[in-house]
């Protein structure tokens, strides 16, 4: 029988899932501010973290880019620059002392990008300057490599405001991206699998029932707006608590 404290984390996992995919994110600053609330190791949160975010980039990308919201060249690009620094970022261990402060700033910085991306909308369709996104591929995927997320959240109100894919298509585009900088993430660190916790089975199938619900919303039912700010207060909170802590 399951422990109620494995089904607790699987609940918020679930719920995290449903609202990242319905902005068509994976949900990895979620599933890393869960783990370590629930005071989860780093070297347990990032491989795992990672996994969950392979898994669901995988069906969440599928979803979107199956209703036409995709920007082929705009990812290409991105990810020349992206899965070799993701691959280095991997292999860069950071201590428990160093990772929450940073995961701390990280969170701090979502949030107030998704308050931002619930501001924006779609500008005129520019020209994608490939060696900008070669350029931002690559900080991106360094940064998502050494703390174990996907990139997406930073990614996607970026490519917004530059104006080369519009709201709905950068869902698909940052999806498909987070599968591939996820998966060089934990290949560059692939001895971190070693400490996936035992209950990951468990955590895969509530993040993927969440995200089979959120990409329904995200492409069928409801504009994000409301959830891009819901998101954004929330991970600001975990975020000021991890830097004070």
């Amino acid at each position: 029988m399951l422990e109620a404290h494995t089904l607790l984390i699987a609940g918020f996992l679930f719920l995290g899932a449903i609202l990242y995919t319905s902005v068509g994110h994976a949900g990895a600053s979620a599933y890393i501010a869960i783990m370590t609330l629930f005071d989860l190791p780093p070297a347990v949160i990032r491989p795992t973290a990672l996994t969950l975010n392979i898994f669901v980039s995988t069906f969440t990308a599928l979803r979107y880019i199956k209703s036409n919201f995709f920007n082929k060249t705009l990812f290409l690009f991105l990810i020349i620059g992206s899965v070799p620094a993701a691959f280095i970022g991997g292999r860069i261990n950071l201590s428990s002392e160093i990772y929450r402060p940073v995961i701390g700033v990280l969170l701090l910085l979502s949030g107030l990008r998704f308050l931002v991306q619930a501001l924006q909308t779609d500008k005129a369709h520019r020209e994608v300057n490939k060696p900008l996104a070669i350029f931002m591929g690559a900080c991106v995927g360094l940064l998502s490599g050494i703390t174990g997320t996907g990139g997406g959240i930073f990614l996607s109100p970026l490519i917004i405001w530059l104006g080369w894919v519009s709201v709905k298509a950068a869902s698909g585009t940052v999806a498909a991206f987070i599968f591939v900088n996820s998966t060089a993430g934990l290949l560059g660190n692939l001895q971190s699998t070693s400490s996936l916790p035992s209950e990951l089975p468990v955590f895969l199938v509530a993040v993927l029932l969440g995200a089979f619900i959120g990409t329904r919303f995200g492409i069928k039912r409801f504009s994000s707006v409301g959830v891009k700010r819901a998101l954004g207060v929330v991970l600001l909170i975990a975020g000021a608590k991890f830097v004070i802590s």
